[in-house]
């Protein structure tokens, strides 16, 4: 993979702007460039919110996303605002509850229980991590173990029990997705 973008978005409280965080510490341990970017409306809670990867073997100079490789959604607000940057063979994955919608077009778009298996593993505020397990199988930035290595470094230990099930049902569910 000489370069990839991957955009994150949803709306604020989701944990979108921590995702993309860990995302890009797992990333840069495996000795890739990566640049962050992140928008968000000046609410705490509910105001539409992103946040950018743009990953390169290279210097990845340019923080903002052009042409999304991977657009992952977890609330409908914000099911639109990024379809002009997809392009021919990106792939959307949409939380099959909070985006009952999802874009549509010439890319693939794959719709997944995110918020339903966190909440059945007691805490939906786990959403975010079952997406980024998800995301690590789909998209394949970096090995899962350095992604897991990120996230348990960078979220509080007293959630390592529930981050590692959250992380391990995204992994699962998407391996179930057909190539």
């Amino acid at each position: 993979m000489a370069h990839m973008e991957i955009r994150f978005s949803g709306s604020g409280g989701q944990g979108l702007l921590l995702s993309a965080r860990i995302l890009a510490a797992a990333l840069a341990r495996q000795g890739r460039h990566v640049a962050q970017s992140n928008a968000y409306e000046p609410v705490s809670r509910g105001g539409l919110s992103r946040s950018d990867l743009v990953i390169s073997d290279g210097e990845a100079a340019f923080p903002l996303a052009r042409r999304v490789d991977y657009l992952l959604i977890l609330d409908a607000a914000a099911a639109t605002v990024s379809t002009h940057l997809l392009h021919q063979g990106a792939v959307v994955l949409a939380d099959a509850e909070r985006v009952p919608d999802p874009p549509r077009g010439d890319f693939r778009t794959i719709a997944l229980p995110f918020t339903e298996t966190a909440r059945g593993l007691g805490n939906p505020r786990v959403t975010n991590i079952v997406a980024l397990g998800a995301l690590c199988t789909l998209a394949a930035p970096c090995p899962a173990e350095a992604l897991l290595d990120a996230l348990l470094a960078m979220t509080p230990a007293r959630f390592e029990r529930l981050n590692r099930d959250a992380f391990a049902a995204g992994l699962a569910m998407a391996v179930q997705e057909p190539a």
